[in-house]
């Protein structure tokens, strides 16, 4: 009523006009949206927020994953679009997206070469199936990635997200939860200037052969990586920001120990990837029969115990595990060769919501102990990864079998669930040292370390110890060389080692708001297919009545249009 008042006075119209236009304008200027779901799939984090404002240049998205494409990637699609929009809107115009095909307008040839140039960039192609209208099944190429560019780099940017064993639309829907982690990864690498130094001890065994060539690439293409000699060098927490140990083979020293103590004390962080028991798959072929897996004795063991967790001298075996090709008989005098589950290679799981595992595939160990967690005053331990429900620990002395399950009733003995590989330390450490050292050898601590000797941890620290050394290690083929982290020999997938080992560095050394967005959970909220299936039946039924009462001519109108425009009703 008060409208139609408004606009029976002169000049109400224009008044009026006004005022829509400065809605209008201030609806520019305000970026909130209205987010009515549940797990809120339309806002963005804080921490993404903050990373969009703070751009000082123009970052370009070229999203590839376009063109014709089945329900559920159209829906991966379209979140895509969603997500980026969101975030120019943040950018203060520095973000511009689009979305490309790859190869449109291009000879086969040219399509050809420029699918392996995508491919060599860590782009994946995907062979989505369609349905035509007639219900036939066709195959296309698409790409399901993007392409994040600043300054003249660039980094690929995988859409897809998902565990084994997942149907394609619960994938799709993992793959949307984890779409505003993926751009913001991105994003924040590609625009950092100054990266964290990341430090891998040498000096008492540990791998430096093709066996870390995955490893140390990762390494270098996200952070200031270098090699650290424990005997020659001092640890400096204010330059090295993390530390690994992976797979040590010789016992450490005092001075070693006392380093690595010191250095945690001082804020330090360091990734433990510990093999305790020597047990290698190589070692079982060579011998051709069983053999007794047996300690290295790293003298560390006390060290671990003090900051809050025990490797035991064990190996853990799960019927949920990778496999591994084995002789399972003899026929025509030619070995029959099978690939079956190695309960040695257990597939490990995230049992704890934490942003280092949660919505992460599973992650391949070979011959992993268990970890036991000790009283730690002050400290604050998590599980990250541990086996399956069906697991049993082989106590020493672990006799490393073939078949090392032959009956019904050693199945019976997987009796144990959730056993913890790998745990997060967090807090301010005590030092092992802590009341044993009088003056003098606390002076000579200062010498070996290059700052005075310290009972407790002055700053936060964080640990992770990791009972497998090989969930960071990868395989060697003669006709492919090194495979990437987590592929096992003959098995075509990459399991998520090396997404694990990121995460891990990213939350000891990089921005932990930007990781705590892999959090996001996105409910799979499916329609009841037997109800589409009466509800299509009986659509086409009625609709089946009503073309047969129609005129020849109106019936072949209505064929045409199905036929061009792609109406389906069955």
């Amino acid at each position: 009523m008060k409208l139609q008042l408004l606009l029976q006075k002169k000049y109400g119209w224009v008044f009026l006009l006004i005022f829509f236009a400065m809605l209008i304008l201030l609806s520019a200027q305000v970026h909130e949206r209205l987010d009515l779901t549940k797990e809120k799939r339309y806002s963005l984090s804080p921490s993404t927020i903050h990373l969009l404002s703070n751009l000082h240049g123009n970052i370009e998205i070229q999203v590839l994953l376009t063109g014709k494409l089945s329900a559920g990637f159209r829906k991966l699609k379209n979140s895509t679009s969603d997500l980026l929009e969101n975030y120019r809107s943040y950018s203060n115009g520095h973000l511009h997206f689009k979305f490309v095909q790859p190869g449109e307008g291009l000879s086969d040839s040219l399509k050809l070469q420029l699918y392996d140039s995508l491919v060599r960039i860590g782009i994946k192609p995907f062979n989505n199936q369609l349905q035509d209208n007639d219900d036939a099944q066709t195959e296309r190429l698409i790409f399901p990635s993007a392409i994040v560019t600043y300054n003249g780099k660039l980094i690929p940017v995988d859409l897809m997200s998902g565990k084994s064993g997942m149907d394609e639309a619960s994938t799709l829907n993992y793959s949307e939860a984890l779409l505003e982690f993926k751009f913001d990864d991105a994003i924040q690498k590609i625009t950092t200037t100054q990266f964290p130094i990341v430090a891998y001890a040498v000096g008492n065994g540990e791998p430096l052969n093709p066996t870390v060539n995955d490893l140390f690439n990762t390494l270098r293409n996200n952070y200031r990586f270098g090699l650290f000699d424990l005997r020659n060098g001092i640890l400096d927490a204010d330059t090295i920001k993390a530390l690994l140990i992976v797979k040590p083979e010789q016992p450490f020293t005092e001075d070693e120990k006392i380093k690595i103590d010191q250095y945690i004390m001082q804020g330090g962080n360091v990734l433990w990837f510990i093999d305790k028991l020597y047990a290698e798959f190589d070692s079982l072929l060579r011998a051709k029969s069983d053999f007794v897996a047996y300690d290295k004795g790293l003298n560390i063991d006390d060290q671990l115990f003090k900051y809050g967790v025990r490797i035991n001298p064990d190996l853990l075996q799960d019927l949920n595990a990778a496999k591994q090709p084995l002789v399972v008989g003899n026929m025509g005098g030619q070995p029959q060769i099978q690939r079956i589950p190695f309960p040695y290679y257990p597939l490990l799981s995230a049992p704890e919501n934490h942003p280092i595992s949660h919505n992460l595939d599973q992650v391949l160990s070979i011959f992993p102990s268990s970890i036991d967690t000790v009283e730690a005053n002050g400290i604050k331990k998590t599980i990250l990864l541990a086996s399956d429900t069906n697991s049993r620990k082989l106590g020493t002395p672990a006799i490393v079998s073939l078949r090392s399950i032959r009956s019904e009733g050693d199945l019976q003995t997987f009796k144990d669930s959730k056993v913890p590989v790998v745990v997060l330390l967090e807090g301010k450490f005590k030092s092992l040292y802590a009341n044993r050292f009088t003056k003098a050898m606390q002076d000579s601590v200062t010498q070996l370390t290059g700052m005075p000797f310290m009972s407790s941890g002055i700053k936060e620290a964080k640990q992770i110890v990791a009972s497998d050394a090989d969930i960071v290690t990868n395989v060697i083929t003669q006709s492919n060389g090194p495979l990437p982290m987590g592929t096992q020999q003959f098995e075509n997938y990459q399991f998520a080692n090396k997404e694990f080992l990121l995460n891990c560095l990213d939350y000891l050394v990089g921005n932990r708001g930007i990781l705590e967005t892999r959090n996001k959970e996105f409910t799979l909220r499916l329609l009841d297919k037997n109800k589409i299936i009466r509800w299509r039946k009986g659509l086409r039924m009625i609709m089946d009545i009503q073309i047969k009462s129609l005129s020849i001519r109106s019936r072949k109108a209505i064929y045409s249009y199905r036929k061009n425009w792609g109406f389906r009703y069955g």
